[in-house]
């Protein structure tokens, strides 16, 4: 007698397998052979994002059929507990969740295990780590390397193109600020790369005004701007006045170099040109190069961070540490109160960018600007500042207005730059920095300033919350550090222990 044909295992990708198929019948057709190259990629992005979406429908859909038979075929299978503990001692099947994910929006069906009076649990949900919200991770992976190069709309449109319609500009917000959670805890376990003790050590910080909206000024600010509110408006601000609408923001840099020995005359260029058979030794270079920056907390605790990134390359302070400073008295009481707490020996300077501007400006209180004079003189004293003579020049500088009876009004200009000089006396040696090779410019903490909030947080128009503004500049920190892969995987595995603890984590914290 014949035997009868098995029947075959259904196919759990028998959808996909017709999309495909509808997908190559369209490119056979007739209409895609008079198609241009361009609309047959726009053909194939939309249909093919479809396809992808169906391959991940017929997935979660495998897998939910595969955990009703194993449930029902298993008979005695372990009871299910939450978190708290307590035990889910009947199953019921159906329960449905949407999941938008890259590729669109689909459902994913599992069993959840109930009890009286408690929360459903649903193993299947810590099988694939589903995030809290609808969306994926991987779209608030893509919506955070969107949104921290342009304005949200920017980032949501981009998302739009790529995606279909998923995400709305508020929930891309929400993403951005709940992907940054981690990085503090990020940063306490990654071990720095070791370095040699003969790489000086170098930390730089400083501050730039982030504009706020109203609510999110600090509390001085805010009074500030509400009296000149209730004062009426002026068609311009009196000199020295502010708008009051921007919050300091702190940002902080570590890094190692390579010690690279200069000259005066490396630095300052001499009157009438250099010689070309004395070319200029290149400078050091930062390696390794680590940033911080926060609008929230203040300026101590960033300082502290900074110090704590310090530490953890050279915890037994052997290395001989740099710190650069434009000359704010309230930053260096900070950087000398850190030093102190940690018995850290430092070497401070001042930016010798500075300096320079200083003395410039007394330059053409006594010459013309632009003059051959004048630039002569500036390289003289420049020079002088850097082979060890501040105070020198300083006294030199004030002799001479003396001497010359400058006017009220230019001899102010020669005041300010020999009280700039004489008052950091403690920091401008230059000529120990130059013979040494260590850096003497605080170039790397101003271009961090540039890249991390005025490339963002200052485009036309933008008026920053607290919570918004401090997860797009510390992760712009991160992506500069190159750290965002390592630290996304670091962050999806700490999400996921706070989603899906285990039945005895109420008893402990989770740690890094």
């Amino acid at each position: 007698m014949e035997q009868y044909d098995a029947l075959s295992e259904l196919d759990p990708y028998v959808a996909s397998r017709d999309a495909f198929e509808r997908l190559v019948s369209t490119l056979a057709g007739v209409p895609a052979q008079g198609m241009a190259h361009d609309e047959l990629e726009l053909l194939l992005e939309r249909q093919g994002r479809e396809l992808l979406r169906q391959l991940m429908q017929d997935h979660l859909d495998m897998r939910a059929r595969n955990e009703e038979d194993a449930v029902r075929t298993s008979g005695g299978q372990p009871v299910v507990r939450g978190p708290e503990g307590q035990a889910r001692t009947w199953r019921e099947k159906g329960h449905g969740r949407w999941l938008t994910c890259v590729f669109g929006p689909v459902r994913v069906t599992r069993i959840a295990d109930r009890g009286r009076g408690v929360s459903n649990v649903h193993p299947s949900d810590a099988d694939l780590s589903l995030p809290a919200g609808r969306h994926s991770r991987g779209l608030a992976r893509l919506a955070v390397l969107e949104a921290v190069r342009g304005s949200f709309d920017q980032a949501a449109a981009a998302i739009e193109r790529r995606c279909g319609r998923v995400l709305g500009k508020r929930r891309l917000e929400e993403l951005v600020v709940a992907a940054a959670v981690d990085i503090a805890a990020y940063y306490t376990a990654k071990i720095p790369t070791p370095c040699t003790r003969e790489m000086p050590l170098v930390i730089q910080a400083d501050g730039k005004g982030v504009v706020m909206r109203p609510e999110a000024l600090r509390e001085a600010t805010r009074r500030a701007a509400a009296k000149s509110t209730a004062a009426g408006r002026r068609g311009r601000l009196a000199p020295g006045e502010k708008h009051n609408r921007k919050r300091m923001a702190t940002v902080a840099c570590v890094f190692d170099t390579a010690p690279a020995q200069r000259r005066p005359h490396d630095i300052v260029h001499p009157p009438g040109g250099r010689n070309q058979a004395r070319l200029p030794r290149p400078g050091p270079k930062a390696e390794r190069k680590w940033c911080t920056a926060s609008v929230i907390r203040p300026a101590e605790q960033v300082v502290a961070d900074a110090f704590d990134q310090a530490e953890a390359r050279d915890p037994q302070h052997l290395r001989d540490w740099i710190v650069l400073v434009d000359g704010a008295r309230h930053q260096l009481d900070l950087i000398h109160a850190e030093a102190a707490c940690r018995g850290i020996r430092l070497n401070v300077l001042l930016d010798f960018v500075h300096v320079a501007e200083y003395c410039w400006t007394a330059a053409h209180a006594f010459y013309p600007p632009g003059s051959r004079e004048a630039e002569t003189w500036a390289a003289g004293k420049l020079t002088a500042v850097l082979a060890g003579h501040a105070e020198r020049a300083a006294t030199e500088m004030l002799a001479q207005a003396a001497a010359e009876q400058l006017p009220a009004a230019r001899r102010e200009a020669i005041n300010t730059c020999h009280r700039y000089l004489t008052g950091h006396l403690a920091q401008l040696h230059y000529d120990t920095a130059l013979a040494a090779g260590c850096p003497i410019a605080t170039g790397a903490v101003e271009g961090a300033c540039r890249h991390l909030i005025a490339d963002r947080l200052h485009i036309t128009g933008a008026r920053w919350g607290l919570d918004g503004a401090e997860a797009v500049l510390q992760l712009r920190a991160l992506i500069a550090n190159g750290d965002f892969e390592d630290y996304w995987i670091f962050h999806v595995a700490r999400e996921h222990q706070r989603l899906y603890p285990g039945p005895d984590q109420q008893n402990y914290n989770l740690t890094a």
